[in-house]
Order: C-alpha cells, then structure tokens, then sequence
C-alpha cells in the first residue's frame, strides 16, 4: 500500500509539476506577447520618427537644389548684368570714333592717324559683337516705340507711314534686351 501511495503521490506531483510547467508557459507566453506588443509600438514610433527625419531630409534636398539653381541664375544674371553696363558706358567712345571716321576729310582718310582711328573702331566693334551686341534696325525699318526713340518727325511722300527716315544715333541690344534705344528720325 505504501506503493500505492508512493505511486499516488508521485502522479500528484507530476501533475502539479505538469500544472505548474504549464501555468509557467502560459505566464512566459502572455510576458512574450505584452514584450511583442511593446516591441510593436516601440518599432511603430521608431518607423514614425524614421518616417519624420526622411521628409525632412527630402525638403532639405530639395531647398538645397532650390537653391542652388537659384544661386546660377544670379550669377548668370550679375554677369550679363555687368557686361551691359561695360558695353553701356563704353558705346560713346565707339560713338565717337565713328564720327571722328565720317567728319574725316576725304584727302586725310589716307593719313596714318586716320587709319589707326579707324583701326581702332574696327576692333571695337569686332570686340563688341563678339560680347553679344547687335545693331538695332535701322533706317526704311518700321518705326518700333520698343526699340526706338523718335526724336523727330517729317513728311516724305517717298517713305510710307511710321518709316525710319534717318537714324541720328545707333541703338544696340545685348541678348534680347536693349542697351540703347535708337535715337531716329520718323516719317509721317
């Protein structure tokens, strides 16, 4: 009998082990999911912050390209900027020397003085058309209040209406902007 109860008592034990083993996992398994959900709600705030550094690493990229091409443009604008004002303030040596070379005599044309003003001339505009100037329309034109600055009016029964009859002083333009407007004679 003693067996008996050995035997009882031992499957008592087993069972409160097994209980006990069970109860165990069951308690490990719920610690594991309520550390699963913390380590979820953790990685969601990790992906949330993650998420927050990525746009406004992406809006940072983005001004600093903004920025950058913004930062071309000025310094494409100075510079053009710069070489119209050099061509503005040297257009009335250029003027000058054009009307040194046609109030010139036509016995002193063959002068060496003549011929380096007018050599001088000739390099000045090959200068300035390698610069980007151009020439404005001029004389039998249509008169242009855009590009030109109509100081006189006549009638001329020869020329039709709003014609360019004489062109008193040269006008110029820089890549599609004017340095100098024509300074011309209208007819009407």
């Amino acid at each position: 009998m003693e067996n008996e109860n050995l035997k009882d008592e031992n499957q008592d034990i087993n069972e409160n082990t097994q209980s006990v083993e069970e109860a165990e996992k069951e308690n490990k398994q719920e610690n594991n999911n309520d550390n699963l959900e913390q380590l979820k709600e953790e990685l969601d705030k990790a992906n949330l912050v993650s998420k927050d550094y990525f746009e406004k690493l992406q809006r940072s990229l983005a001004d600093f390209d903004n920025f950058r091409k913004r930062t071309n443009l000025e310094k494409a604008s100075m510079y053009e900027n710069g070489v119209r004002d050099t061509i503005e303030k040297l257009l009335p040596v250029l003027d000058n020397f054009e009307r040194a070379i046609l109030s010139t005599l036509e016995e002193d044309k063959n002068t060496p003085m003549f011929k380096g003003v007018e050599m001088i001339f000739n390099q000045m505009v090959e200068a300035f058309k390698a610069m980007g100037l151009e020439e404005l329309p001029g004389v039998g034109k249509n008169f242009d209040p855009n590009i030109h600055n109509a100081v006189m009016h006549i009638e001329d029964e020869n020329l039709g209406e709003n014609v360019i009859a004489e062109v008193m002083q040269k006008g110029y333009k820089h890549k599609d902007k004017i340095v100098r407007p024509s300074m011309v004679k209208v007819a009407n």
